[in-house]
């Protein structure tokens, strides 16, 4: 698909978007800070990270991205096998940080998309946390040119580790929401992706966040809640910094929250919206920085 300058820089946008989101919240995860704390990528929290070092959020957000570089079709077996390997491979480097969730199916090392998902629909309990739609971001860049297959690629993706209906249909919302802002530079695709997905559920929850504010979905480790956050800090924001500033004042998940509001800001403002001492920060898993994460996204949408 041919992009124009401001396409391609929108595209660019949606993993930078995700990174800077990530590193932002993490020295604030499980807080809530007030009006007179300063938001900024000063590293530190549960897992002390480095000032801008990106945490779990990204590194499977960059796994998937990955998979649909080498692969392409993330919703065939090949592709689904791909990030299944990206997903292995991130989880033997020994990441400080991962979803409980999670954990319990990457243990078990499945050497397959399908045993993976396999694994993932037979866990028991609450099975529909955030740790899926944190890293949805990039599949919305492996199908610029095809929205049908991008649902379906969204959904299968949280499946290899989020078997769940909620979670599923948070990551087909999101990425039809993330593939309409590289397009067209709006978040019209939010409410256009109702069509993919239980509109009679989602919509009064999308009224809610733009409405209301996060007392209303405190449970942000809970994907419902997680979207809801990072909608109402876009929606009530007129910038990229501002949103993900707000994300993070929302507390709880904030490294998660920002991460999944990121990925759709970068979409709709592009990595040219992004404050240069931010990019000069990122860094993390696996060994990359901001220029890598643009190099990775070129090598998916010139597929």
């Amino acid at each position: 698909m041919e992009l124009t300058a401001e396409q391609i820089d929108r595209a660019e946008g949606v993993l930078l978007g995700t990174a800077a989101g990530d590193a932002l919240g993490a020295g604030y995860e499980f807080t809530h800070p007030g009006p007179d704390v300063v938001i900024d990528m000063i590293g530190g929290g549960t897992f002390d990270w480095a000032p801008g070092e990106w945490t779990d959020d990204t590194s499977m957000a960059i796994a998937v991205a990955k998979g649909a570089a080498e692969a392409g079709a993330l919703h065939e077996e090949a592709g689904l096998n791909a990030v299944a390997a990206e997903f292995v491979s991130w989880w033997d480097s020994k990441p400080p940080d991962v979803g409980f969730q999670t954990g319990q199916v990457l243990q078990w090392r499945s050497p397959t998309g399908r045993e993976m998902q396999v694994r993932a629909h037979d866990l028991g309990g609450l099975k529909a946390g955030n740790g899926s739609l944190m890293r949805t971001a990039p599949v919305a860049l492996a199908y610029l040119d095809d929205p049908e297959h991008c649902m379906k690629a969204a959904a299968v993706v949280s499946s290899l580790t989020h078997y769940d209906p909620q979670a599923m249909q948070a990551c087909k919302l999101w990425s039809w929401a993330i593939r309409h802002a590289v397009l067209h530079g709006t978040y019209d695709g939010v409410r256009e992706g109702l069509s993919s997905v239980d509109a009679g559920f989602w919509a009064p929850l999308l009224d809610t966040a733009e409405n209301g504010g996060p007392e209303d979905f405190p449970k942000n480790g809970w994907v419902v809640h997680a979207l809801q956050t990072a909608w109402w800090a876009i929606t009530n924001t007129d910038d990229l910094p501002a949103a993900l500033e707000l994300a993070v004042r929302a507390g709880g998940d904030t490294d998660t929250t920002a991460a999944i509001a990121g990925g759709l800001l970068g979409a709709r403002w592009g990595a040219s919206a992004i404050p240069e001492r931010w990019r000069g920060l990122l860094n993390g898993y696996p060994g990359y920085r901001a220029d890598d994460l643009v190099a990775l996204t070129h090598r998916i949408i010139s597929r």
